[in-house]
């Protein structure tokens, strides 16, 4: 830190701050939280849903994986919106209409219906993590953004944690239909609190000075540019040589292959493969998200720590995410496993793991170039969602053309080695960006 930077720090200091950004990050959290309901609710209404439209296992794994095709491929036009129009209409357009089509999910006859509204929920949700980074970059300071992150990130999980009992209570009584509803009325509401509560710093009539002066000292308060940078390919290819950019993409694909398993099939493992019942299904599957979201607090912390006692980003962020991947990998000791509660024991485990992977946009809201952040972000996560493309599909034609989920989990647990061999040897120094 320089000295000025800590002559400000230190200002903030000595006058009471308030804590607006715990209130913008409470903000993304609820946002995340009902992001992952309504893109995971179909794989709790699957073994259910495939019955009635008479959907077999590849289908299911196309249907699963089509939400993941347009959410890729918008990434970088929607980050490209964030940074011309900025975070507050960004999130409220996207969070209202992922929500309409989570709601039309549930009017689906067949798969082609059920395809396009896949297809447009993924469109519509291409904007949510780029914007929550630049939020978190904006808000806080650099030294409290792995927390931050953790924080709304925990909001997949435990969501799924907490209301999955109550979402197989509702489908159970009411049809899986009833999911897609509830589910989609909720995010339309909160799409409203958003528009009427969030401002930017230094739009907010809340923030008192001392909290802007110590935001400012620690990196943040980077303000849109008026001029917005206009998009093109070259700095699509600019970024796209930055090793710490495409390593990091590379062990984010690598973590998402495990989340998405768990977001996608794992109630189908539970049911076809384990033979559980409902009841013992909709149990089950609270534990792994609420390992999942330790493992996502637990990262964030342990990097903050790190950051401050060593100084180095690059051991911060790096060395989490490398234990997280490693942890994730132990996902095929499932395989050799009778038990219920050892599988469960493992699973937990391995998605604890996924969790620390989360921090891999802190180190992109640290190495993104300032004046491109929303492309910086959308091209992340293009890279890092195909697993969302892969995944299911791979899942799906393993099922179907043997039956079990055994190659299915060695896939998940490769692709996971795979993301710490990125980590080790292809990110590098994590330092920001200068694009010219």
């Amino acid at each position: 830190m320089s000295q000025s930077a800590a002559g400000a720090f230190g200002a903030a200091k000595s006058t009471k701050r308030t804590r607006v950004r715990f209130v913008i990050l409470a903000l993304l959290a609820i946002g995340t939280l009902i992001n992952y309901l309504d893109r995971t609710v179909l794989g709790i209404a699957a073994p259910v849903m495939t019955k009635e439209l008479g959907i077999d296992a590849a289908i299911m794994g196309l249907v699963f994986s089509a939400f993941s095709w347009t959410y890729a491929v918008a990434q970088i036009p929607g980050g490209v919106f964030l940074d011309r129009f900025g975070s507050k209409l960004t999130y409220f357009l996207a969070l209202t209409f992922w929500s309409l089509f989570t709601l039309l999910q549930g009017l689906a006859v067949g798969v082609k219906s059920l395809l396009l509204f896949r297809f447009c929920l993924g469109v519509s949700e291409a904007p949510c993590f780029p914007t929550n980074s630049r939020v978190v970059s904006t808000w806080f300071p650099q030294h409290e953004r792995a927390r931050a992150t953790g924080i709304y990130t925990v909001g997949e999980y435990l969501g799924l944690a907490c209301f999955a009992p109550a979402l197989f209570w509702l489908m159970g009584n009411f049809g899986w239909r009833t999911l897609f509803v509830v589910v989609g009325l909720v995010g339309i509401g909160f799409g409203i609190v958003w528009w009427m509560m969030y401002r930017e710093p230094d739009q907010s009539k809340s923030v008192n000075q001392a909290e802007l002066d110590y935001i400012a000292a620690g990196g943040g308060l980077e303000k849109r540019s008026e001029k917005a940078t206009p998009f093109s390919w070259s700095n699509v290819g600019k970024l796209m040589s930055v090793r710490q950019i495409w390593g990091a993409a590379i062990g984010q694909f690598a973590g998402n292959t495990t989340l998405v398993f768990f977001l996608t099939w794992f109630p189908t493992y539970l049911a076809t493969e384990r033979h559980m019942g409902w009841l013992k299904v909709g149990f089950f599957s609270i534990m792994p998200f609420l390992a999942a979201a330790v493992g996502v607090m637990f990262g964030g912390w342990i990097s903050d720590w790190l950051l401050k006692r060593t100084g180095s980003a690059s051991l911060a962020r790096k060395a989490p995410i490398i234990f997280g991947l490693l942890a994730a990998s132990t996902i095929i000791g499932a395989n050799y496993a009778s038990s219920d509660a050892v599988v469960i024991a493992i699973l937990s485990f391995a998605f604890f793991g996924q969790g620390m992977v989360g921090l891999g946009w802190t180190l992109i809201s640290d190495v993104a170039p300032k004046n491109l952040m929303g492309l910086t972000g959308g091209i992340f996560n293009t890279c890092s969602n195909l697993a969302g493309i892969v995944t299911p599909l791979v899942i799906g034609f393993i099922i179907s053309a043997t039956g079990s989920f055994f190659y299915a989990l060695a896939y998940i647990a490769a692709a996971a080695l795979l993301g710490v061999i990125s980590y080790v040897f292809v990110v590098g120094e994590v330092k920001r960006v200068e694009i010219d």
